[in-house]
């Protein structure tokens, strides 16, 4: 394989640049000529592109974000935007792409796949966590580690207060960041969608956790299962405590990644690479008892995410 394209979709998670830095670099390695594809699948189907040399990702392994920008792109779900999108990889020569993102942008590569027979390997760039077959997703550690330092600081003033605080989390239907937010920051209660809630066991554990001594509280609460706002109101109906609702919202996404990030960055890209250089496509690349891994692509997008009770459970023994 001589050219190959690269393109980050839907939101952007940190890492991404020092992935797309792994993959131009390798591809140079192997002699391959890199097209960086500019704004997601919206720029393959607009002919979007640029060529990508060395010194093109010079800089970049720290940055949070994406330097080749992305998008969300409705237009691949349909035919005839698939077919705008191979007529641009035929046109320049393009014969693999590497698609960094979530289960969405996957799904968009399995149908070039499918429908159209182009080799693609993914490489899963999302804060959520939320693909079953790899144990963590790029941008997931970096994510965590953000909502790890504000809930620190939120404790802070809680604990000067004596107040309650609900700290909403992203993730979307996936629990994981929630989970381990509030496992590493010590929090007496985590609300995650895969579990319902009773809110007067809630209360109950906050009442435990008083009387056992302490002033404050943290309730981390993943998106999925409602606003900050909206537990916060429903908690102080049933509490004399003060409750104060914190949405940590965008800033997950930002920031320079983790050590953790930029391994997970340095290997996923130069794995992808090596898997097309051997003639190897449609495939996932990831990471599973600490091995790089990769998997088909049609199975891993079909595969349900499934919740680490056994962490739920943990939770539950040491927060009070």
């Amino acid at each position: 394989m001589k050219r190959i394209g690269l393109l980050t979709s839907g939101g952007d998670a940190p890492g991404m640049n020092a992935a797309i830095r792994a993959v131009v670099r390798t591809g140079l390695y192997f002699g391959m000529e890199v097209y960086g594809i500019r704004r997601g699948y919206t720029g393959l189907i607009d002919d979007d592109m640029v060529p990508m040399e060395m010194r093109s990702v010079s800089d970049i392994v720290q940055r949070g974000g994406t330097m080749l920008r992305t998008a969300r792109c409705l237009e691949l779900l349909t035919k005839e935007g698939q077919r705008k999108a191979v007529e641009t990889l035929d046109r320049r020569g393009i014969e693999g792409l590497v698609v960094i993102g979530g289960d969405g942008s996957f799904r968009g590569a399995r149908d070039l796949t499918e429908g159209w027979g182009v080799p693609t390997i993914g490489i899963p760039g999302t804060i959520d966590n939320d693909l079953e077959y790899t144990d963590y997703t790029l941008g997931f550690d970096t994510a965590v580690n953000t909502c790890l330092d504000l809930i620190n600081k939120l404790r802070d003033t809680m604990t000067s207060h004596e107040r309650i605080s609900v700290v909403e989390v992203m993730g979307r239907r996936c629990g994981d960041i929630a989970l381990y937010a509030g496992i590493a920051s010590g929090a007496e209660i985590i609300v995650v969608p895969e579990i319902a809630f009773d809110i007067d066991d809630i209360v109950m554990r906050i009442n435990r956790s008083r009387a056992n001594g302490k002033h404050s509280n943290i309730i981390v609460v993943a998106e999925g299962v409602m606003s900050a706002e909206a537990f916060a109101k429903k908690l102080q109906e049933v509490t004399t405590y003060s409750v104060r609702p914190t949405t940590i919202g965008h800033v997950q996404r930002g920031g320079s990644p983790s050590m953790a990030d930029r391994m997970l960055a340095a290997q996923f890209g130069n794995k992808a690479v090596r898997l097309l250089n051997e003639g190897v496509g449609n495939r996932v690349v990831g990471i599973h008892k600490n091995e790089i891994i990769d998997m088909d692509i049609i199975e891993a997008v079909s595969m349900k995410k499934k919740f680490n009770y056994e962490l739920y459970e943990t939770l539950q023994m040491i927060s009070y």
